[in-house]
């Protein structure tokens, strides 16, 4: 490959990392230098596969010219990794269960962390640096929580106002998320995740803040994705106070009538509505009469990835 490939665009290296796979190493490092311009890069790491990765970053830097985006899994990232920041041209990074995440400084347009545990402290830099060019953004928390999500927020709040996909962890409707999404007039894709702490929060202050949560909402949205959201009870508050156009709304589940006649009045409202997305519903009569004015899918069809 390395003598007779040299168009290869799109590369991903991972597996099992045996030891007769980590013999090929040297080879593989010559496959990337031999090549013109690698635009999308893909490393997912094993446990063993920490220092021998760091011939395969090095032999990157041939692709720095070329090199967009970059998606890197299970890593422990170490100083090696920050040969990756030479690229004049990455515009995407996903980081994807990976430590070390503080080391990746440089400017982007797409910025995509998953993992465990975040800790805002860890990316504030990137999202500085990033500053108005970054337009999508998924931090997702698989235990819901982001360690100092206010500096978080405060952060995006001051340095990223052109953002137009937002897919974000956080514990509560706090006022400063609420002042965040209001400041987001671009903002066209909204995926909100694990308001965990929801019963923290008195009821009729809940409802207050959901109908200030519908009415913040940039009028520039199309895709609202409350899934993972614990705001299933309040969504008939959420659609009668909000004025969005929406296309795409995706929620756990329609199995009441006061969800199906929200979503019935704000389509007839609005006019906008293509299609609801939902996990599961039970009651087919309802299913019928709300397909008369938007399409009733399984979410799967219509999530938009970041």
């Amino acid at each position: 490959m390395g003598k007779n490939t040299t168009n290869i665009s799109t590369l991903k290296v991972g597996g099992s990392h045996s030891y007769y796979e980590l013999q090929l190493l040297h080879e593989l490092v010559c496959i990337i230098k031999s090549q013109e311009q690698i635009k999308q890069f893909t490393l997912i790491c094993g446990k063993r596969f920490h220092t021998e990765i760091h011939g395969i970053i090095s032999a990157l830097e041939v692709q720095k010219e070329s090199l967009q985006e970059v998606i890197i899994e299970h890593c422990t990232c170490g100083a090696g990794f920050k040969e990756l920041m030479n690229c004049k041209n990455l515009e995407i990074l996903r980081i994807r269960y990976c430590n070390d995440v503080r080391i990746f400084e440089t400017k982007l347009n797409t910025l995509e962390i998953t993992n465990f545990l975040i800790n805002a402290s860890s990316i504030i830099q990137i999202l500085e640096k990033s500053g108005s060019l970054l337009q999508r953004l998924k931090l997702e928390s698989m235990n819901g929580i982001i360690i100092e999500e206010s500096l978080l927020l405060k952060t995006l709040k001051s340095f990223c106002p052109n953002i137009t996909y937002l897919d974000i962890s956080c514990t509560e409707l706090s006022t400063q998320l609420l002042e965040l999404i209001g400041n987001l007039q671009n903002l066209q894709y909204f995926t909100l995740r694990s308001v965990w702490f929801i019963n923290r929060i008195r009821k009729e202050e809940l409802k207050i803040r959901v109908k200030k949560f519908a009415e913040i909402l940039p009028l520039t949205l199309q895709y609202l994705d409350l899934r993972y959201s614990c705001l299933h009870s309040y969504i008939d508050i959420l659609l009668n106070n909000c004025d969005v156009p929406l296309k795409n709304l995706l929620i756990n589940c329609i199995d009441n009538e006061k969800t199906t006649n929200a979503l019935i009045e704000f389509s007839k409202r609005k006019r906008t509505l293509n299609c609801v997305g939902v996990n599961s519903y039970c009651n087919r009569s309802l299913a019928k009469e709300m397909e008369r004015y938007f399409a009733l899918v399984p979410s799967k069809c219509i999530i938009v990835n970041c």
